[in-house]
């Protein structure tokens, strides 16, 4: 019984993860105004931070493989919520920042240990939709952590939002101690996993598209917030609204991709998502520096977000099931990889008050993604159980 709640728990443990992530996006102009930094500096804790997620994800899929899954995740969560205490008493932007790149330390394990975790305890059927699933915590997070820590950090301070996203991961820890069943684990990741990954094609392309789609897309989210004040005079509020749109339409988009994808396969509905995608942030672009029309873009952009990552991981698995461990821990190193390109062009563009440009730029890396995407459709048959 307890086993058929452990995927709920390992959702809310993504929901901490994504939240602690993705929160200094939501208070670029408090942590910059307060600690005298320019806005870029300030985004540079997403994109040091997005570099040591990046190392650090297929590191800890070789260290921890055959970790006790309950001990190791909550043993995470209750670091990650000890690192956001720390951070909230960070009295300089040096201490912050070794703050901040310790908690990706942290964090870099969880996501893809928690989706191996799936590929453990539920029946094969189900894990495609149940991967899916658990990650809505990701959506969860820009629906609802991400606007809290908005709304905070601009009436309370910073540092009170870095209080409320730990008091948020304790109770991730209680959840994932009190729902995981005891004494799971995986196996342990051997060099010859990672050669025998680098050969197959299929894999080498779907971690090219997680580039590609996520470094188009913190081109943008990374500075989200000042962007909407430069360009649309976005007050505190609207922007914490925009941010609950991408949200609250991330987790509709999973919601969708997760019934869609044991009926269509991964292919099919990882094309569909990319697509949608790309026309949310194609809006963005069109529409920069009038807030409806730019809400509008993020609200189907945010369809697309959250879904077309959980794609990545279903097809992942199905295009190499015996790995499948590493592949979702490589996709989710290369995420960051992503994250950290996306968040230093942008803070390029930024810098140079490049703004209206910035969503073209975005523009064009998805769209090579979603020319990735068609070139990967002659591996369906041969190359995926989905």
């Amino acid at each position: 019984m307890k086993s058929s709640f452990a995927p709920t728990a390992l959702l809310l443990g993504n929901f901490v993860i994504g939240t602690s992530i993705m929160g200094p996006s939501g208070m670029l102009g408090e942590l910059s105004s307060d600690l005298g930094v320019s806005i870029r500096d300030a985004g540079l804790l997403i994109t040091f931070g997005a570099a040591v997620l990046f190392i650090c994800s297929p590191l800890s899929a070789w260290l921890t493989g055959r970790f006790d899954r309950r001990k190791f995740l909550s043993g995470l969560i209750v670091l990650l919520a000890l690192c956001n205490v720390a951070s909230a008493f960070a009295p300089d932007y040096a201490t912050l920042m070794a703050i901040r790149l310790l908690m990706m330390v942290v964090a870099a394990p969880f996501t893809p240990q928690a989706a191996g975790t799936v590929s453990l305890i539920v029946p094969a059927e189900k894990r495609g939709s149940t991967i899916a699933y658990i990650f809505l915590g990701w959506s969860l997070a820009a629906a609802a952590g991400l606007p809290m820590v908005t709304i905070i950090a601009s009436h309370a301070g910073w540092r009170t939002a870095y209080l409320c996203i730990a008091a948020l991961s304790f109770i991730g820890f209680l959840l994932l101690v009190w729902r995981l069943p005891p004494r799971v684990s995986g196996v342990a990741v051997e060099l010859k996993t990672w050669v025998s990954l680098g050969r197959n094609p299929l894999v080498v392309l779907l971690l090219l598209i997680t580039i590609l789609q996520m470094s188009g897309q913190f081109i943008i989210f990374t500075f989200m917030a000042p962007l909407l004040t430069r360009l649309a005079q976005a007050t505190p509020t609207a922007i914490a609204v925009v941010f609950a749109l991408y949200g609250v339409f991330g987790f509709i988009g999973n919601v969708m991709a997760s019934q869609l994808v044991d009926r269509w396969g991964g292919y099919r509905t990882s094309l569909v998502f990319v697509v949608v995608l790309l026309t949310g942030m194609a809006i963005w672009a069109a529409g920069a520096g009038t807030l409806a029309i730019m809400a509008v873009g993020v609200s189907v952009w945010g369809i697309g977000f959250a879904s077309t990552n959980s794609m990545q991981q279903v097809r992942l698995v199905g295009a190499a099931p015996p790995f499948a461990g590493a592949s979702v821990s490589l996709n989710t190193s290369v995420l960051y990889v992503g994250q950290a390109i996306g968040s230093a062009i942008g803070g390029v563009m930024f810098a140079h008050d490049t703004l209206f440009a910035a969503g073209y730029v975005a523009v064009a890396f998805v769209i090579a993604a979603l020319l990735v995407v068609l070139a990967t459709r002659r591996f369906e048959a041969v190359g995926e159980s989905a």
